[in-house]
């Protein structure tokens, strides 16, 4: 069964390949929040080669009080965070006027059904979960663009450097998205 999953994934992979990406707008402002510094730089640097400007929180007060100022278009929002969590994140978002149709986007490195479903429970518009790659992000947007939770992407221009990014700077983050150690989900012990 694994093969076949394997193979469901190398051929959708290649129809993707074949047709146009959906994105939406350049400049199209994103709010990542993750208590990790890799995953905040790693999914910044996929947003930003794409053209999107990019918002990073490391914690759910940071995070709720960047949506309020910045009114980000869409939040990629980590679900283990330190002091408010990011259901408690999600909820406080979800109630208040002015960000409560924001696509938002949670992140996990445990990857239990459970948290799946508390995510739509909640109101997140989908889960993405760690590590991740640059297909994975992509996919997600696309899928918003779609649904018409995004508005799609009109002009062909590729962007360039964010503002006040070297380009050995840019060069140093890695393209996976692999939480930092410290930050890392504990294995999962099965029962022998």
């Amino acid at each position: 069964m694994a093969g076949f999953g394997l193979f469901k994934r190398l051929v959708g992979s290649e129809r993707r390949l074949s047709e146009p990406r959906v994105r939406a707008p350049v400049a199209t402002r994103v709010l990542v929040v993750d208590d990790s510094a890799t995953i905040r730089a790693v999914l910044g640097k996929m947003l930003a080669q794409d053209g999107y400007e990019v918002l990073k929180a490391e914690d759910g007060e940071a995070a709720l009080a960047l949506a309020r100022s910045e009114q980000p278009a869409l939040i990629f929002l980590d679900i283990v965070l330190p002091g408010m969590s990011g259901f408690e994140v999600l909820r406080t978002l979800r109630r208040e006027a002015a960000t409560q149709h924001v696509p938002i986007v949670m992140i996990s490195g445990n990857v239990q059904a459970t948290e799946q479903f508390y995510v739509q429970r909640y109101g997140a518009d989908d889960f993405m979960k760690k590590p991740f790659g640059r297909e994975e992000v992509f996919e997600r947007i696309c899928q918003l663009v779609v649904a018409g939770r995004l508005p799609a992407r009109t002009s062909t221009t590729e962007p360039g450097l964010p503002h006040g990014v070297s380009q050995a700077e840019w060069d140093a983050i890695p393209d996976i998205a692999m939480p930092d150690e410290a930050h890392a989900a504990p294995p999962v012990l099965g029962n022998s």
